[in-house]
């Protein structure tokens, strides 16, 4: 057995590699794909990688040993997601309601091959003049390090005394090369040693423009939510031995089988991770009493009133007024573990009855009729709607416990609201304030480069590294994404300041929680129970949805 084979057999999935498979377009057709798009623009962006933690705090940057060769926001974020969602050995991904993980990854990587073509153009111009004016190169690279130490990474001034002393050392090293006691062809290429970068330099900068205007078309297309999908060609093995590209393929079918997985997780009061906190839960528990004197109740299980319950929600979108109504729901059984509210990771299914990264149906089942009361993973029927074109998720979670004689029936609901405005913003085209003339006390714009002489420098510089990536990371920085990861929810805010996604998620609750009802008391009919303690709670909780509002639900203020 070959390595790719024990690469195929670690993932769980097959493909068929015969020659002229393709990768398909990306999120074609689906509503979600905008949301997705204005989470993969930010792959395309310039700027600080500190930005990443505009939308969410619990993103960290990790400074590297050298300024000069720091990434910028969309070469970090292009490199955080690759490692953090295609690596071998990664960890576990919160599934992301709402959105296609699997567009965002791809856009990350056509934003890497877009860096890769002009990192290649950059190392040639380096090689040519660098490598033959070595001297010259450390020097200028000197002095623009010593800026950035002194006036920092992003631009700022370096203020008189730094801007003097760099001016010092510049002028000292020029009276040195043309003081050089050498004559004739050193002598020569002692004075060519200062220019010749410079020529570098300006060839760099053209590169390094003409693909700064390519990297912002595709980022504001996709802050838009427009922009097409991409094909990932690396992903193509050329050959049996392609092991790469093997690697690369199996990473993103393992991300699209993972998004299936019927595992989550309840993290205290950050609600199911993924799903969002629980703004709302309403329970109804009843002894189960025979409707019959002298007879017993058929025996049943808490999976068949599950069951039912989740057939019956499959119906939800049909009603006897033609109104629009529902959209159609994705009714799943969950099996939920509780990680806490600091948990860093989580994990994955495992044991005998885990399929890939599933739980069978038949654990499914037994851990709902089984594990009610104590350690373990629970069961819950998860009835989902993923509306305004995924940027607001609803979730209904449904429970069904009977413990001595006594059934309960809670319902829970779960939103997850609109992407972080972060993700909306489009790129400025860059100017610079100047005064007037001959109207001095007048400022006007200028336009400027999208790529100035510093920011030429410093992608000069980074470009033969890139073929080292993890020495990159060590030398120039890195951002860590929030975790436990998810690319949905980690950017995600409240919904409760959007009327109309307060009013959907409010109404929502009503017909969900009686449509359980009607299924479970149908149940327990059938087996012979007494309705009447039920019929009375049950209108009782009709009467009391009627006027519900979000709270938190996961605080108890204890």
């Amino acid at each position: 057995m070959t390595a790719l084979d024990d690469l195929r057999n670690a993932a769980g999935v097959e493909f068929d590699f015969a020659p002229g498979a393709q990768v398909p377009l990306s999120g074609a057709g689906s509503g979600r794909t905008g949301l997705s798009q204005r989470i993969a623009s930010v792959a395309y962006r310039d700027g600080s990688p500190s930005q990443i933690k505009e939308p969410n705090d619990g993103a960290k940057v990790n400074e590297g040993k050298f300024t000069l060769l720091e990434p910028d926001l969309g070469e970090a974020f292009t490199r955080a997601v690759e490692t953090r969602m295609l690596a071998d050995g990664r960890k576990p991904l919160i599934q992301a309601f709402g959105a296609e993980p699997q567009v965002v990854v791809e856009h990350a990587l056509a934003a890497k091959r877009i860096r890769r073509q002009r990192d290649r153009r950059l190392t040639v111009i380096m090689a040519v003049f660098g490598l033959l004016f070595l001297p010259g190169v450390a020097v200028w690279l000197g002095l623009f390090q010593l800026r950035r130490t002194f006036a920092g990474s992003q631009d700022r001034r370096a203020g008189a005394l730094g801007s003097a002393l760099l001016l010092a050392i510049a002028a000292l090293v020029v009276l040195l090369v043309l003081r050089a006691p050498v004559t004739g062809v050193l002598q020569i290429y002692l004075w060519a040693m200062l220019p010749a970068p410079v020529i570098g330099w300006f060839l760099a900068k053209q590169v390094a423009e003409r693909t700064a205007k390519n990297l912002r078309a595709h980022w504001a297309d996709l802050a838009g939510g427009g922009g097409s999908g991409v094909v990932v060609p690396e992903a193509v093995p050329q050959n049996p031995n392609d092991a790469d590209a093997e690697r690369l393929r199996i990473g993103l079918a393992k991300l699209a089988a993972e998004q299936e997985s019927n595992l989550t997780y309840y993290a205290g009061t950050k609600g199911i991770l993924g799903m969002g906190v629980r703004w709302g839960h309403w329970h109804l528990a009843e002894d189960l009493r025979p409707r019959d004197p002298g007879r017993e109740i058929d025996p049943f299980r808490s999976w068949d009133v599950a069951r039912a319950i989740g057939d019956q929600m499959r119906l939800l979108e049909r009603g006897p007024l033609h109104t629009g109504g529902f959209s159609a729901p994705v009714i799943t059984h969950w099996v939920v573990r509780h990680v806490g509210e600091g948990a860093g990771e989580v994990g994955r299914p495992e044991g005998p009855d885990a399929e890939g990264y599933r739980f069978s149906k038949i654990e499914v089942e037994r851990i709902c009729n089984e594990q009610q009361y104590g350690a373990g993973d629970r069961h819950y029927l998860g009835v989902q709607f993923v509306l305004w074109e995924g940027e607001l998720v609803i979730t209904m979670m449904i429970t069904v416990t009977v413990l001595h004689h006594t059934l309960r029936i809670e319902v829970s609901g779960y939103a997850l609201g609109p992407l972080d405005g972060f993700f909306g913003k489009k790129p400025s085209p860059p100017t610079k304030s100047v005064r007037g003339f001959p109207k001095f006390w007048t400022k006007r714009d200028v336009p400027q480069p999208v790529v100035n002489a510093s920011e030429a420098v410093r992608l000069a510089a980074r470009a033969p590294l890139t073929w080292f990536p993890k020495t990159l990371d060590k030398w120039g920085g890195t951002i860590a994404l929030p975790e436990p990861f998810g690319l949905r929810h980690t950017w995600a805010t409240k919904p409760w300041n959007h009327r109309f996604m307060v009013d959907d998620v409010l109404r929502t609750a009503t017909p969900v929680l009686r449509v359980a009802l009607s299924a479970a008391f149908k149940v327990l009919r059938e087996n012979g129970v007494d309705m009447a303690p039920f019929d009375a709670r049950a209108a009782s909780l009709s009467g009391a949805i009627q006027d519900l509002s979000p709270k938190h639900a996961d605080e108890y203020g204890m």
